[in-house]
Formats: structure tokens, sequence, C-alpha cells
């Protein structure tokens, strides 16, 4: 049967794989070599399972938005990640992440963080664990996310504000891998995303993994069926999508729908949006869709979101976009801010900038009465008041 998940030379499709220095061959091969087995191994699962359940708060609830439902004529459930320790789906991956590095005898973490979501998650993590730990961060998102920035700091991690380029993800990314050089025998490197090197996007995809396999129990019990007609997520690097999105991504009775950062218009220049603008080139490590220039120099990204800037796409979803089987929508900031508010007022939940460009995605859908629809609420909005305060919409 043919799949859309990862084979094992790390590709999905011609998307993936591991383009990376000689000095991290090595750090590469080893996490390669040994995730897989750790991760299905009866301990891991174990110690996985129980820090999901007490210390992250799972499952996370599948709510019926009964106004939102309405007012777009089909069935909505909100997969509400929102609700988890640290508020993000990214304490997911962090937790699973440092099981392995922990097992691996790794003393050492770093991480990048965009909107400080995944930073906060991983230094949480650590200070669980007694690790020492560093999260590179743009100094745009230093600046434009201080309240992350205080979390990480108050949780005992030393944040470094990265002034090259764009001073944002991409940014970020390329000092913790040149960080991850300097020190590849005691540094395990927790990625947030479905990017970087295989095994990262595979690891991470089958650590988020643990919302889908909710979303069809919950499903069951709610309809009778476990599958929905529609899943909806929003896209940066792609981890909450990778999750929601797994157990069902051979399933193609059920629609896959995106949403990546439109910004101020894909016309424009100032947009996120790499599946619609992207072509195929190497971005940290992996073959996938990145926005660059007719020299192949990366273009730098922008998008009201923190989380959502990023010049590359997951190479999962890359995969899915080529071969069709998921549906991109490109949502403008001004979009995912109405969202947000469209969200708040019709069912007091505030949303993260980033879940709000998936809110964003309704309007452009043509439900039937009969659609049951799940959505991933991948984050609350605490982080993101004086963007959403800055610019008030009022229906």
């Amino acid at each position: 049967m043919e799949t859309f998940l990862v084979d094992q030379n790390g590709y999905y499709g011609e998307f993936g794989g591991a383009y990376i220095p000689e000095i991290l061959h090595k750090c590469v091969e080893e996490l390669q070599n040994t995730y897989l087995e750790v991760m299905r191994s009866e301990s891991f699962g174990k110690e996985y399972e129980q820090l999901l359940r007490d210390y992250a708060g799972r499952p996370s609830p599948l709510y019926p938005a009964k106004r939102l439902s309405k007012k777009y004529g089909c069935k909505i459930y909100l997969k509400r990640e929102d609700l988890n320790h640290t508020g993000s789906h990214k304490i997911n991956n962090t937790i699973g992440q440092i099981l392995l590095a922990r097992r691996m005898g790794k003393k050492r973490i770093i991480a990048e963080t965009g909107a400080g979501q995944h930073g906060v998650a991983t230094a949480t993590v650590c200070a669980l664990m007694d690790m020492e730990c560093i999260v590179y961060m743009g100094k745009t998102d230093v600046e434009r996310q201080h309240v992350n920035v205080e979390k990480m700091k108050m949780l005992g991690a030393t944040v470094i504000p990265v002034t090259s380029g764009n001073m944002t993800l991409k940014d970020a990314t390329n000092e913790a891998i040149r960080d991850w050089c300097c020190h590849p025998a005691d540094t395990f490197y927790i990625i947030g995303s479905t990017v970087g090197p295989h095994p990262y996007p595979d690891m991470v995809s089958k650590l988020q993994s643990v919302i889908s396999k909710e979303i069809k129990k919950q499903l069951t019990e709610q309809e009778g069926r476990e599958h929905p007609d529609y899943l909806i997520a929003c896209v940066g690097g792609g981890s909450n999508a990778a999750g929601t999105i797994y157990h069902y991504i051979d399933d193609t009775r059920i629609q896959i729908v995106l949403a990546e950062a439109g910004g101020k218009g894909i016309e424009t220049g100032m947009t996120a949006a790499t599946i619609k603008l992207g072509q195929i080139g190497i971005i940290h490590g992996a073959r996938t869709y990145v926005i660059q220039n007719e020299d192949g120099q990366i273009e730098e990204p922008y998008s009201i979101s923190a989380g959502l800037d990023y010049p590359g796409i997951g190479p999962i979803h890359a995969n899915l976009a080529a071969r069709k089987r998921a549906t991109v929508f490109p949502i403008n900031d001004d979009e995912a801010i109405a969202a947000a508010y469209e969200l708040t007022q019709l069912e007091g939940i505030i949303p993260a900038l980033e879940s709000a460009h998936a809110i964003g995605v309704l309007k452009k859908l043509d439900f039937k009465p009969t659609d049951i629809v799940v959505l991933t609420v991948s984050g609350r909005g605490d982080k993101d008041i004086e963007t959403y305060l800055n610019v008030r919409f009022d229906d």
C-alpha cells in the first residue's frame, strides 16, 4: 500500500534525508541507529506515557465547538493542545526527546525557538531532568516574546539572542546547529518541529502522534466513528500538523488542510508561505521546499506569528503538498487576527497566533452539514496578547 510516512532512508517521497556537515555525521548516525529502538522499548513507552499523563496533563480534550460549528454549518471539534502544561503541543515532543537524550548519556541540551513555546517546553523538561539547557532565539523574537524569555530564564535556561540575518527562527536554528558542531559528544539537540536532518522529522512526528491517537479514541466516543471528514492544522515547521494527521495520513477518506503564514500577502514578499512559493532546496539538513531567490539564496520570511516565519517546511508536509494529499492555504496576518477574535468571542478560547491561522482556513472551505471537522488549537494565546491588543477586530 502507498504510504505518506517516512521510508527507511529518511525520505518522504523526494523530500527529507540528512544533509549535514562531516563533524555532525557521527552524532546524527548515532541518533538514527538509536531512536527507534529506544522509542519502541517498554521502559521508554511506560515513562513517556506516565509523564504525558501526570506531568503534561494528557489526554487533551476534543471539544465540540457549538457556536463555531453553527457559524460554518458543520460539526467542528477543537483538539485542545493549548491546555497542555506550558501551553502548547511542544511539551509532547520535548518530554520524549529528553528521555531519549538521557538514555543516550547526553548531559547538555540545546534548542532553537521562534515563538518561545518550544524554548519554554525544553527549559521545562531540562528543569525536570536536571540538565543544562541553552536556548537560541532570534533577537527579534526575544523582543516580541519577552514573557516566554523570562519563563525560560526562570526555569534555569540560558537564552542566547541571535543577531544574524532576520534575527528570527531560521537564524536561531543556524546558531543551534553551529553549537552542536562544536560540542558533538555531550550535547543533544532537541529540535522543536518536523525539520532538520533525518531522523528528526520522523522522531518529532512520532512523538506528536499522540494527538491523532487521542483524536481517534475521542471521536469514536463522541461520534461513533474514528475518522473525521477534515483535519485542519497550522504549519510552520509542522509538528502539531504532523501529530494531528499521523494516524490518518494514509486514509484518503479524510481531507488534510494546512494553514501556512501568508504574512502581508504572498505577492508582497512579506510572507512565510513556503509551500505556495518555495522551490526544492536544502535547509537545516533536509531536502524540502524553501523560499529562495534565483541564485538559491534563502529569502527572509515574514509573519506576524513568531512561530510560523520559517523559510522551509517539514519534509512530511512538502511531500503531502507535492502529491496533492494535503490542501494548503496561506492565511494573511489580518485573516489570522480576525480568526483569533472570532474564536475568542464565539467559544471563549484565546488561541496562539499560530493556531489562529488554522481557524482562518474555515472561511476558505465549503462544508456540508454532515461534515465532521477536527481542528488543532496548537497553543494558547497568552504570549500573543500584546499583538492582539494592537490590532482589534470586532464583528
